[in-house]
């Protein structure tokens, strides 16, 4: 799995997809909380020196950086943000992507909450205000893409040396993603019953949505990856069965990637928290290459996932944040548990999630320390 010969962080990930030797593995991490910030500046970090960007890369653990081509898939223009309500608990507020949501104040840190907010209203409830959001997506807006972008970076994206990614994250945006988002779970939960045409046409529309605005930049550059985040699965499973995976969702995911494939995009992954192995056999059918984070406590183990997809499918994330906060010899052993799939290859192991406010910096700190022995094949 690993060799001598010096590599570039792209050479590095191509590599490690293609089950090749490298001389390290990528050192990739999500982030943290901003609670967590909080503690680590109380355990003595200078926090000032950081980042906290840690898609891009991190320089203080090392963290390798890559390179993304933002692009705004989102709504243009947005709703307007503003408090609806508030007392001293709570505050009502209708956010910028039309959802109305009750939260809790205690515990928030600069806009992060410390919990999961109460989801009051959202922006679609029948085909009429489906229309009416669709004038929010009006896909050849200029203002989508960095400024100048041919001018000032494609020179750099076509001569790179790192990886280059299709959209930030949590940018470019799927198809359960987006219905959940205009509709919430329970609203797409019987959607995809009650209202069958009005469902059928919002994953025609994502996926048309998506190309177009993609076009532009894959016509001038090829791509290292896509992450397409869905987040479509929850501890005990997926949150949709296969079967309507399958109707709704499947004909136009297969069309999205293999529009991105033949335009240069080298692999496409998905990004799901929970547990999402029932509908994996039907990603790889649309021509998806792997997973992220394989979050543990849902039983997304990297270990089971490769014994019964095989290398065709590509993983990255899987280490446990809980474990992470028990200190050095947990962290060992975890560690340890992962060297089989590093020499296979195919594997990028981050922290299964951002890393939440019970991992203290101490045992952040040398789990990075033995992680790069682990990326480095000196475990």
């Amino acid at each position: 799995m690993y060799t001598s010969e010096k590599m570039t962080s792209r050479q590095q990930f191509l590599h490690v997809m293609e089950y090749k030797p490298v001389d390290a593995v990528p050192n990739y991490e999500a982030g943290v909380w901003n609670q967590t910030i909080d503690r680590w500046r109380g355990e003595g970090l200078d926090t000032a020196k950081l980042s906290w960007h840690w898609f891009w890369g991190e320089d203080y653990f090392h963290l390798t950086p890559r390179e993304y081509i933002r692009v705004n898939y989102g709504m243009m223009p947005p709703y307007e943000i503003a408090v609806l309500k508030e007392d001293d608990e709570y505050e009502t507020v209708r956010h910028a992507n039309g959802v109305v949501t009750r939260a809790l104040k205690a515990g928030a840190s600069r806009g992060m909450r410390a919990c999961m907010d109460q989801y009051l209203r959202f922006p679609v409830t029948d085909r009429e205000s489906f229309h009416a959001l669709q004038k929010r997506y009006g896909a050849g807006i200029q203002d989508r893409y960095p400024r100048d972008w041919k001018s000032a970076l494609l020179p750099g994206w076509k001569d790179r040396q790192q990886v280059l990614v299709l959209g930030e994250n949590c940018s470019t945006l799927g198809f359960y993603w987006l219905a959940r988002e205009w509709m919430g779970t329970e609203g797409v939960s019987y959607g995809w019953y009650d209202e069958p045409e009005l469902m059928h046409e919002m994953m025609e529309f994502i996926a048309d949505f998506t190309i177009q605005v993609s076009k532009p930049v894959l016509q001038e550059t090829d791509v290292d990856y896509v992450m397409l985040n869905e987040d479509m699965s929850s501890k005990n499973g997926p949150l949709l069965s296969p079967a309507v995976y399958k109707e709704f969702i499947f004909p136009h995911m297969r069309r999205l990637v293999d529009f991105f494939k033949s335009s240069g995009v080298k692999y496409m992954f998905v990004d799901s928290d929970g547990n999402p192995d029932l509908l994996v056999p039907l990603l790889l059918d649309a021509g998806v290459d792997g997973l992220w984070p394989m979050e543990r406590v849902a039983g997304a183990d990297p270990h089971l996932f490769r014994k019964k997809y095989g290398k065709q499918l590509r993983l990255t994330g899987g280490v446990d944040k809980m474990r992470i906060a028990r200190g050095r010899e947990e962290i060992d052993k975890h560690l340890a548990e992962l060297c089989p799939l590093m020499e296979e290859g195919g594997f990028i192991p981050t922290v299964d999630h951002t890393v939440p406010p019970d991992v203290s910096l101490a045992n952040f700190t040398y789990y990075m320390k033995r992680k790069m022995d682990l990326l480095t094949g000196k475990f």
